[in-house]
């Protein structure tokens, strides 16, 4: 039964990455007026994510703080390898095709997959443990990705992707959370070396994303109005970040 309550509960959080769906029936124009404010959402999930939940479980004390430090910069560093690749297939001979997606779109895959991974894997664990501890992992989660998702499929759109691209893909890297549950189920791990690992590199992608990638993006839009939108929509989602701790 645990493998049953374990698959459901992923494949439900996996779903909630196709929420992105009901804008398929709103004109493009109007959808482009909300996009950066999607794009600050995210950048607030992102960084009340880090910083809220991801970051204050990955410090142990003593020699697991440099650690999980190391981890961190290893996190920062590879997304800024990653991001320095996509630009060079970006951009050839300093000219950018302006029609393809931006490098960042491909970052934010590459973060929610790593993330993903990660809950499914706690989801799994918790199972393991008893039904009640794992039904309340689950919630947690998806109340902790309702809001990330919607932000993340935003800034794909902005970042150049189709809408329906946007959803395809991002439910491509929602499936990782099945990948990590399983990894967990058929080693029968209810804890593992890898997360301690994973949890603070993720961190580290996700502070490189929101400050380095979707911050300059709404730096871009001067207008006073859509500046404080825009600083509302990065306060919303670090504390809808910091709400789901009372639920956590």
């Amino acid at each position: 039964m645990v493998w049953f309550y374990t698959l459901i509960s992923v494949t439900i959080v996996s779903l909630i990455s196709l929420m992105g769906v009901f804008t398929l029936s709103i004109r493009q124009e109007k959808l482009e007026k909300f996009l950066i404010y999607l794009v600050s959402l995210s950048a607030g999930t992102l960084l009340g994510d880090a910083f809220i939940h991801l970051l204050p479980g990955s410090f142990a004390g003593g020699q697991g703080n440099i650690r999980a430090s190391f981890y961190i910069l290893s996190g920062i560093l590879t997304f800024f390898v990653l991001e320095k690749f996509f630009y060079w297939r970006h951009c050839h001979d300093g000219i950018c095709d302006e029609h393809n997606p931006r490098p960042f779109s491909y970052n934010i895959l590459v973060g929610d997959s790593v993330h993903n991974f990660i809950d499914g894997m706690v989801i799994a664990a918790s199972f393991l443990v008893s039904f009640p501890v794992g039904m309340a992992t689950t919630l947690a989660v998806i109340f902790h990705e309702i809001p990330q998702e919607i932000g993340d499929f935003g800034s794909l759109v902005y970042g150049g992707f189709s809408r329906k691209k946007a959803l395809f893909f991002n439910f491509l890297t929602a499936l990782f959370a099945i990948l990590g549950a399983l990894i967990v189920l058929i080693l029968n791990l209810e804890g593992t070396g890898l997360s301690d690992f994973l949890i603070p590199f993720a961190a580290g992608g996700f502070i490189y994303i929101a400050s380095a990638d979707l911050i300059p993006e709404l730096h871009k839009h001067t207008d006073p109005k859509k500046s404080l939108g825009q600083f509302i929509a990065l306060i919303l989602g670090i504390g809808i970040m910091l709400l789901l701790t009372f639920i956590e």
